[in-house]
């Protein structure tokens, strides 16, 4: 099985929507808040627009048999001051359709993404992951990622 990750370009636009708003659905079934909060600005085309305007970012295509079933978005963040200016790269958006999950897909583009934060000086490298997805959490561990922080939420209904 030929498994492969490519820098995405603007050839890719449609794809990475498609994908995106897969990613979108997954995540929202496991946390409504996803999609205010965590996911991409509306309209969609403008953010992958500013991503790819941003030479910083790493936004990766990753393919079976050239088939394109997974994307990954990757930027360099600044620490606090007292970091002496070092960034951590992270790893904002991961997603592959189901059939491409387990297949070395994911690791392709994480493998591409951190290359390519690497090249910039990113030696330290985060990943966001919804809680309850359990195999985004495993494929990270899996990777060597390990917690750092854990965001609570709270809505309340009464005011």
């Amino acid at each position: 099985m030929d498994v492969t990750a490519r820098l995405a370009n603007e050839d890719d636009l449609a794809t990475l929507i498609r994908l995106y708003r897969l990613l979108e659905e997954e995540q929202v079934a496991l946390k409504p808040m996803w999609a205010k909060a965590d996911g991409l600005d509306e309209p969609i085309e403008a953010s992958f627009k500013q991503i790819y305007d941003d030479d910083r970012s790493a936004l990766i295509i990753g393919s079976v048999e050239g088939e394109p079933l997974g994307f990954l978005w990757a930027r360099p963040e600044g620490l606090l001051t007292q970091a002496d200016g070092e960034e951590v790269g992270v790893i904002r958006l991961i997603f592959t359709e189901f059939e491409a999950r387990g297949v070395g897909v994911g690791h392709e583009m994480a493998t591409l993404a951190m290359n390519e934060l690497f090249t910039q000086g990113i030696r330290r490298f985060d990943a966001i992951v919804s809680p309850g997805h359990r195999n985004a959490k495993n494929f990270f561990e899996a990777h060597g990622f390990k917690a750092r922080s854990i965001i609570m939420h709270h809505e309340s209904e009464d005011a």
